[in-house]
């Protein structure tokens, strides 16, 4: 359902993934896109966002407003598309809370981990919150320049509020999906966001950690060691067991899925590996975090996650030590 009426979208995270979604926002004209940037803030505003997309060709996006924080936009939104890296999750209400019009927002969040809805929630009790699982191949590679592959699916789906119209809710839905059907990208609306939230939790977990911690790819992880292949299963089972102790349908299949996928590419380093290497904070606890505490909830124990959830958590400690 595509709309006549000027939708105000904030989008908070202008690294890769966001500059992807705020070009895919743009190409709406009834669109009106504020982006919340950092460290490429000056050369947005100076010169817009230029994406350079093998699906889509060559761009520059001029957002209505560039803004450094979400308050200085001094209005509130349609839609809040959060894209920021998941790291200390819960800060981020507060910093969105000035743009929030309960009576009309809905927060977008387009993010790795799960548990992410969570902060959210307990925030804007009386907001609609879209949860989206996003598969883009994409890197800065100069501040507000951005080069995107042919690698482009996302998943779609509300993170259900009882206190709100279900009808309500699903008009919400039905606006976004429009917002990206104009943009030209490849999505899908599932019926349960959390079964594609936890699936790609279970790659993440091993991959992301894996690599990270090795700083090999993922090919010559696999064929370090007899061991490795094992070890590698018996993470992905783990995170499994605990998605299906919380009633999220995934089947141990997956794991044949998953290794099958990534024995068919080269080998590829991750997200984590790379922000490991550029010193920046990882997605430890949103990926390997909100598991480990999920299980011991439920009186679970998964050894292998625990181990690299500590390890990578210290890892993370000193990264932010090296950093002041």
């Amino acid at each position: 359902m595509m709309t006549t009426k000027t939708v105000d979208v904030l989008l908070y995270g202008l690294g890769a993934i966001g500059s992807f979604y705020a070009f895919i926002l743009s190409r709406s004209p009834n669109v009106r896109l504020t982006v919340v940037a950092r460290s490429n803030h000056d050369a947005v505003k100076a010169n817009g966002l230029v994406i350079k997309s093998q699906n889509h060709g060559e761009h520059t996006i001029r957002p209505y407003k560039v803004v450094i924080a979400p308050a200085e936009a001094e209005q509130s939104f349609d839609y809040i598309v959060c894209c920021h890296k998941a790291i200390q999750q819960d800060l981020t209400p507060k910093q969105l809370a000035p743009v929030v019009d309960a009576s009309k927002t809905t927060i977008v969040i387009i993010q790795n981990g799960v548990g992410n809805e969570d902060p959210f929630r307990e925030a804007f009790p009386a907001c609609t919150i879209l949860s989206c699982v996003t598969w883009v191949g994409a890197r800065q590679t100069s501040p507000g320049i951005v080069e995107h592959t042919k690698s482009e699916d996302m998943q779609m789906g509300l993170f259900p509020n009882t206190s709100l119209d279900p009808q309500l809710e699903k008009q919400r839905l039905d606006e976004f999906a429009g917002l990206l059907t104009h943009g030209k990208t490849v999505f899908q609306v599932v019926p349960n966001i959390q079964v594609e939230r936890w699936e790609k939790v279970v790659w993440n977990a091993a991959w992301n950690s894996l690599t990270t911690l090795t700083l090999l790819d993922t090919k010559s992880w696999l064929g370090s060691s007899p061991d490795a292949m094992p070890l590698t299963r018996r993470l992905m089972t783990e995170v499994i067991d605990v998605a299906r102790r919380l009633g999220v349908p995934i089947e141990y299949s997956l794991i044949d899925t998953l290794i099958g996928r990534i024995m068919a590419m080269p080998g590829i380093g991750s997200s984590m590996q790379t922000d490991y290497q550029s010193g920046k904070p990882m997605e430890v606890d949103i990926i390997l975090g909100t598991p480990v505490k999920k299980a011991r909830k439920l009186g679970m124990d998964i050894p292998t996650v625990e181990t690299l959830y500590v390890i990578l958590t210290a890892v993370n400690l000193r990264l932010s030590r090296s950093n002041l």
